[in-house]
């Protein structure tokens, strides 16, 4: 980072020029704006990407410096000193260990990695070289999700009895989409369990605490799929007469008990008619319960003992409700999804510049690849499983972070 004369400015470096390291470098932009006491400057430095075309567009229309088609010139860059890496689940785990050896700090897009093998590869390279992360966690930051860990943890519920999740999604309702690489094992490692349920079971343990066992079942309800063209990576593209087998789930549901003995439920699909991204989250407790649903995204829903209403009242989020108040001035004018992801590259920032891990580490990134690693497990036994537990920085149980 090199000191200016006004705030510091800060060299960020990109892998993977797609729709999430677009997000990504517009969190880095907006945070003057909306958190401007973090004294920084985002210099969007240098892309990198093998698609030529991807490289036109961080430079013409991301702001980049300039663009490569090496990752390595990114880590190799004294000019960059953070790293987004949005690339596809199987680079990963390659460019995360770069990454902690170059002694570059970054932030990750979940799943860390294909499987929990990868994702310990990657938190055992950033153990040694000692460098902050962030993993894509986004979920947490809603405001309406801090409010319920707040509930939660301060005792207003009582005692949690149990939790329910329920991850919801059509984006691979389509049998006739083609087979990308999100339904190869070799690619992408699980399903949905990896790229939908981790959300669910990282929200779980941040609200409410560790998982400690689990069981599962799987089903893959759209068995093969159309193979692309060549050089098609759209889902919606047109495809070639072949298909081949889909190799991981499309729908998964997991039973488990969190480490006080309360126990949760949490189903997840990516092929649901109906649902576009309703990823409800539910806590209960002996003295009250709260429900949220992303896609109401400014509400909870919100029961209490002693309260006038008998039931559920609507709280709409506002001022003093996580980081509501640095995006909207009351409740009811709504937050969206790209503010989670400036939420996120603020408390990543705020990490490196205070050499704290504040943002979802690799260590949490790994905790919930290790539930899955378990349900894993699970399906090929249908036995219960015990997660194994995780050292390192793991913000999931830490106290709210204050930027």
């Amino acid at each position: 980072m090199n000191p200016t004369s006004g705030p510091t400015t800060i060299g960020v470096g990109l892998i993977s020029v797609g729709w999430m390291g677009r997000l990504h470098s517009r969190a880095y932009r907006a945070l003057p704006d909306h958190f401007p006491e973090l004294g920084v400057q985002p210099r969007l430095v240098l892309a990198a990407d093998p698609v030529p075309e991807a490289r036109h567009q961080a430079v013409d229309r991301l702001g980049y410096e300039s663009a490569v088609a090496d990752y390595h010139e990114v880590l190799a860059d004294p000019e960059v000193d953070v790293v987004s890496i949005c690339s596809p689940n199987f680079l990963h785990r390659e460019m995360a260990v770069a990454a902690a050896a170059a002694g570059k700090p970054f932030w990750i897009e979940k799943p860390m990695g294909r499987y929990a093998s990868d994702s310990r590869a990657i938190h055992d390279a950033v153990q040694r070289a000692g460098v902050i992360t962030s993993v894509g966690f986004n979920y947490r930051h809603a405001p309406a999700i801090e409010r319920a860990r707040e509930l939660v943890r301060s005792g207003r519920l009582g005692r949690i009895t149990n939790v329910r999740g329920s991850l919801l999604a059509d984006y691979s309702s389509d049998p006739d989409a083609p087979l990308t690489w999100r339904f190869e094992r070799e690619r992408a490692g699980s399903g949905v369990l990896g790229d939908l349920l981790s959300h669910g079971l990282d929200l779980a343990q941040y609200v409410v605490g560790r998982i400690a066992s689990v069981t599962a079942l799987a089903e893959t309800v759209i068995t093969d799929r159309p193979v692309p063209g060549a050089g098609i990576v759209d889902r919606s593209a047109a495809a070639t007469g072949e298909r081949k087998p889909v190799e991981n789930e499309d729908y998964a549901a997991l039973l488990f008990r969190f480490a006080d003995g309360a126990v949760g439920t949490m189903d997840s699909s990516r092929v649901m008619h109906g649902p576009h991204a309703e990823y409800t989250f539910e806590v209960y407790g002996t003295r009250g319960s709260v429900r949220w649903d992303f896609q109401r995204l400014n509400e909870l829903q919100v029961a209490l003992d002693g309260q006038d209403v008998d039931g559920y009242v609507t709280h709409f989020v506002a001022p003093g409700d996580g980081d509501f108040a640095r995006f909207q001035p009351g409740a009811g004018t709504a937050m969206g999804y790209d503010d989670l992801k400036t939420i996120e590259a603020a408390q990543f920032i705020a990490s490196v510049r205070r050499g704290e891990q504040l943002a979802p580490s690799v260590a949490d990134g790994l905790s919930a690849a290790s539930i899955v690693e378990a349900a894993e497990a699970s399906l090929v036994d249908g036995a219960w499983h015990d997660v194994a537990q995780v050292d390192g920085a793991l913000t999931y149980a830490a106290a709210t972070p204050v930027i």
